[in-house]
């Protein structure tokens, strides 16, 4: 679970690429509820003391080509710039140790999409990113900073699904360091729709559309967002990650190409932990700590064009 949160965080704008220029924004709470530790083993869950917490997460997303063009066999060819941010206010309360209470998250990256042959398609991107507990621009320090790229070979196996996977490279231990990428779109699309993506994180809906401007879902999403600080002399990261799931109505305005996707249900795991920015620390079972399962809601907005 945690070297798919890390490699989930710290992807950045890596694969969120569309062939169309998209933008979206979303506002997400999680509820309140108590602050647990799993200890190694096969040992139940404890209590933190009266430890507890909740979230308010604010995120935008903009990747807009500026160089796109199809070929005879309606592969895409794209040049085009990715822009992400995202705002975590942790209401935390009763802790006797020092928590992040607060991340941002900003991104920038350059990507690109170029078919192989009819059936395969490369992705490459390369980006930056600030992953920090405040929001003080003047406090940023290279500690803060994490760069990304990436290649992912993707399959077209039918109209409907997309199926990749490469190398990505990121600085999140403090040095250069190759994990696994994978990238997956499932869609159907009937009156009844089913999605799965894997890309900025994990997304599943299944469900059916009522006509051309609703939709009623059953939905799952994993996401998450990464603080670099330094703690008690040494470098850490701390990771915010949350798993959710519910009904997801959805809005579609016309052909405006505007959507407002809403989802009411619960998160189900909200891990929340600090772990040194080493390979070792990546691996470690001795900081298992999650809020457990609360309420949860989102609404958002997306613009395709």
């Amino acid at each position: 679970m945690k070297l798919i949160s890390i490699c989930l965080v710290t992807a950045g704008i890596l694969f969120c690429v569309e062939g169309s220029a998209q933008i979206s924004f979303k506002t997400e709470y999680i509820g309140n509820s108590g602050y647990r530790y799993l200890p190694s083993g096969d040992g139940p869950s404890e209590k933190v003391g009266d430890s507890k917490g909740s979230a308010a997460v604010y995120q935008g997303i903009a990747n807009i080509p500026f160089y796109m063009k199809k070929n005879e066999n309606n592969r895409l060819t794209a040049w085009g710039v990715g822009i992400g941010g995202a705002y975590a206010s942790l209401g935390n309360e009763n802790f006797t140790s020092d928590i992040v209470s607060e991340i941002m998250n900003l991104q920038l990256g350059i990507f690109h999409l170029r078919p192989l042959n009819d059936k395969w398609s490369m992705m490459v991107s390369i980006g930056a990113g600030i992953y920090a507990p405040f929001t003080e621009f003047s406090k940023i320090r290279y500690k803060n900073v994490l760069g990304s790229a990436g290649v992912v070979f993707i399959c077209h196996l039918n109209p409907s699904l997309d199926l990749g996977g490469g190398l990505a490279v990121n600085s999140s231990l403090g040095y250069p360091m190759v994990f696994p990428a994978l990238y997956l779109n499932w869609n159907y699309e009937s009156k009844f729709k089913v999605n799965i993506s894997l890309g900025e994180g994990l997304e599943l809906t299944a469900g059916y559309g009522f006509s051309d401007c609703f939709s009623l879902s059953l939905g799952a999403e994993m996401n998450g967002q990464m603080a670099l600080l330094e703690k008690d002399g040494k470098d850490v990261m701390f990771t915010h990650q949350y798993i959710v799931a519910g009904l997801r109505p959805e809005i579609k305005f016309g052909k405006t190409g505007i959507s407002m996707p809403f989802m009411v249900g619960i998160n189900a795991y909200r891990p929340a932990y600090y772990s040194d920015r080493t390979l070792k620390g990546m691996f470690a079972m001795d900081n298992d700590f999650y809020f457990s399962v609360s309420p949860y809601a989102s609404v958002g907005i997306q613009y395709g064009f």
